[in-house]
């Protein structure tokens, strides 16, 4: 997944548009799970272990210790100046729960042999999805 994410962070280097910093977040996961043969449990394994609260903790922080994780945070983080820090906090819990679930749902339905959007569009939905929460309007700080 990080050099996925590396050559994103390439190609959308000085970009200023959320949308390219979201997909330098969400596409190295969706690429990576889509190149698993079907059934494949990564996704499903990673949504049963982000509840657990001492596991987690395992998983944030070795996502928050990647140097290409950091940049594209830094990107994106750019992008969004006058969100508040704990609604910041409280959206990226948001899209990291709403990413692992989606891709273990994806995950699910192809092992059920379930046709219908495939990795490509399930990566734009949930680019479309994320960038929509991320800009959505603050009521309460």
């Amino acid at each position: 997944m990080d050099e996925i994410r590396s050559h994103l962070l390439i190609r959308y280097d000085g970009s200023t548009q959320l949308r390219d910093w979201v997909s330098c977040m969400v596409r190295p996961i969706t690429d990576h799970v889509a190149t698993l043969p079907t059934p494949s449990w990564y996704a499903r394994f990673a949504a049963q272990l982000m509840t657990d609260p001492a596991l987690r903790v395992l998983i944030i922080d070795d996502a928050r210790d990647s140097p290409t994780m950091r940049q594209a945070a830094d990107g994106l983080n750019r992008c969004l100046p006058d969100l508040p820090d704990q609604v910041r906090t409280d959206r990226d819990d948001m899209v990291r729960i709403l990413v692992v679930h989606m891709c273990a749902q994806k995950e699910r339905e192809l092992a059920d042999g379930m046709t219908g959007a495939g990795w490509e569009a399930t990566t734009t939905r949930l680019v479309d999805a994320v960038v929509g929460m991320l800009l959505a309007p603050v009521t309460q700080r």
